[in-house]
């Protein structure tokens, strides 16, 4: 587990015991544009989700972490998803939920520590990111650590509203 393991946080496996701020995320409407949620889950259905969590990326095509600091105090989760290993690429997801944890360096450590793993262990040759336009932390975020902006989707996401565009961001494992 070095490879999860940083200096302030590390990356682990859902556990049982997750249920209660997983069904707090997911039902919390102010993320709900990033994770294209439209209804709330019920406990259930999160159970059977974390009952299930257990199955490899390369049959379900995804992996939730949780990140968690030494403290054992869950911080947030980190994804892969639309795991391709044929084409060596999957897309990322980050959230680290309570306000008072954002802007210290949670993020950033825990986002370089997947791209360790995606590129060490699944052997990507590339992580993407779809980014709103407006949502000027994460472009920061994935910016300083190498992913670089390659595209535009115009009035992709309708939020609020109103369509918003999304950025594309990959970084390529050279």
């Amino acid at each position: 587990m070095i490879t999860l393991s940083g200096n302030t946080i590390y990356l682990r496996a859902l556990e049982p015991e997750d249920l209660d701020f997983l069904y707090k995320l997911e039902n919390d409407e102010t993320v709900w544009e990033v994770s294209e949620t439209l209804a709330p889950y019920s406990k259930y259905i999160l159970k059977e989700y974390l009952a299930n969590s257990h199955k490899d990326i390369f049959e379900v095509k995804q992996l939730r972490l949780a990140i968690s600091n030494y403290a054992e105090t869950l911080l947030g989760f980190i994804d892969l998803y639309d795991f391709n290993p044929k084409n060596k690429r999957a897309g990322v997801g980050i959230i680290i939920l309570e306000e008072g944890n954002r802007n210290k360096g949670i993020g950033r450590e825990a986002l370089s520590l997947l791209i360790a793993y995606a590129f060490k262990h699944l052997d990507l040759h590339q992580l993407f990111a779809n980014i709103s336009e407006q949502n000027k932390p994460s472009i920061q975020l994935f910016s300083n650590l190498g992913f670089e902006r390659v595209g535009i989707k115009k009035d992709w996401n309708y939020t609020s509203g109103k369509f918003q565009n999304e950025i594309l961001y990959q970084k390529i494992n050279k």
